[in-house]
């Protein structure tokens, strides 16, 4: 590998230094993969307008973006293990860019299959860098406290998520969306001219993205980490062969990701429509609301990571779990704008589970790390799988609240896997 942080006596205070500053860039890819993922939301229910799509329609938007993740991330893997962390985050920033850059022609051409070609594009460049820069932040020190460094990186993540929907959502959803009744009394020659506004409104936000995207590239690529030769050495020795069935703990952390990734998109991703549907809430101040929710969900990551140096892991994640259990029952079978806040702590339990599960998975896993760090990551394939079910269950059944269900059913099995991680470390 060609980027590494590594213990150094105080007195070598410039390779100290260099090893700071890299790491300050790895935690920079946190705050930027939230931006897209955390735009989702948002793009969800603007693109069901301005394409005129159903509900599971609309959840393909997950499924295009979410399903890259199974499909690059062993390829992601073999770069990282090959190249180095260093050239596969530069690969990764790249073709993420090269995603969001899409996003104009796309809406030019006002077609949703562009859209979705742009998104696997970008959240391929994702996979790139969760690959590459989860197991790193995991093996910067003591494996014990795996799980605290990870959350501690991902509270980043949540401060991304935050400022994705709390700002970069304004320049996509405005205030003169206007509802079916309103759209009925428009001319055709109107109506052309409002749909051409809602597709030129998802190209500043991207654009945005895809030029910080390059900017960050090049600092990567200008920039030469300590160790760098050290780093190569030790990723060049061989891995055992990893055969996932004899590793138990990590074929049950592949299941439990799967199905928690699951419910964290069909949370966020359907809020909105819940909040205008269930809540009563307007679509723009709904943006609001989600910006409190992702708020909920970068503290929680701050107090998890707190919570973790007195509570055992697999304990906090079990606990989490089962509260968020008790919380979307409320969710699903009282509704109103109660529920707003539902979501709320949904999100503050459900901020410290991705980075929980994915360390207590590859615990211990020595030289097999990466490729255990791939697998872990291909499990994010739960986010283009859940997703359409509650857009076909809202359909069917006619009640966005009642679809709710699917994130509510994926939460049990995380309980489980924090019940289990108790057992073993007892």
């Amino acid at each position: 590998m060609e980027l590494t942080v590594t213990n150094v006596p105080a007195a070598r205070s410039k390779p100290q230094h260099k090893s700071i500053y890299g790491f300050v860039l790895v935690v920079s890819l946190f705050f930027l993969w939230a931006l897209t993922a955390n735009l989702l939301p948002i793009l969800i229910p603007h693109l069901k307008k301005a394409c005129r799509l159903n509900i599971l329609q609309s959840s393909l938007i997950d499924s295009a973006y979410w399903i890259a993740y199974f499909i690059i991330a062993l390829p992601a893997g073999m770069v990282m293990k090959r190249f180095g962390y260093k050239k596969a985050i530069i690969t990764g920033l790249l073709l993420a860019a090269a995603g969001a850059f899409l996003f104009y022609p796309a809406a030019e051409s006002r077609s949703f299959s562009f859209f979705l070609i742009a998104l696997f594009i970008l959240a391929a460049g994702m996979t790139f860098l969760e690959t590459s820069a989860n197991p790193f932040i995991t093996v910067l020190g003591d494996p014990d406290t795996a799980a605290q460094r990870l959350n501690f990186a991902q509270a980043f993540n949540g401060l991304g998520a935050f400022m994705a929907s709390m700002f970069l959502s304004k320049l996509m959803i405005g205030k003169e969306v206007k509802t079916a009744s309103e759209l009925s009394l428009l001319s055709p020659q109107a109506l052309d001219h409002y749909y051409s506004l809602l597709f030129h409104r998802v190209k500043l936000p991207y654009l945005m993205i895809g030029i910080v995207l390059v900017l960050v590239a090049l600092l990567f690529l200008i920039t030469k980490f300590s160790d760098d030769h050290k780093e190569s050495k030790e990723t060049s020795l061989p891995a055992h062969k990893l055969v996932i069935r004899q590793e138990p703990n990590l074929f049950m952390g592949i299941i439990t990701q799967f199905f928690y990734v699951g419910a964290q998109v069909c949370v966020s991703s359907f809020f909105i429509l819940y909040a205008t549907t269930v809540s009563g809430l307007k679509e723009y101040d709904a943006t609001n609301y989600l910006g409190l929710l992702l708020l909920g969900f970068m503290l929680g990551r701050y107090v998890g990571t707190f919570l973790l140096r007195y509570v055992g892991a697999g304990k906090l994640l079990c606990l989490y779990a089962m509260i968020n259990v008790m919380l979307m029952l409320f969710i699903v079978f009282a509704g109103g704008k109660q529920a707003i806040w539902a979501f709320v702590g949904v999100e503050f339990f459900m901020s410290i589970m991705y980075p929980t599960i994915f360390s207590l998975s590859i615990k211990n896993l020595g030289r097999n790390t990466p490729i255990a760090s791939s697998y872990m990551v291909m499990a994010i394939i739960g986010g283009a799988v859940f997703p359409p079910l509650l857009g076909y269950l809202s359909d069917v059944s006619g009640s966005i609240q009642t679809a709710y269900i699917i994130p509510l059913l994926c939460f049990i099995p995380i309980t489980y896997f924090g019940w289990r991680q108790m057992r073993i470390t007892n």
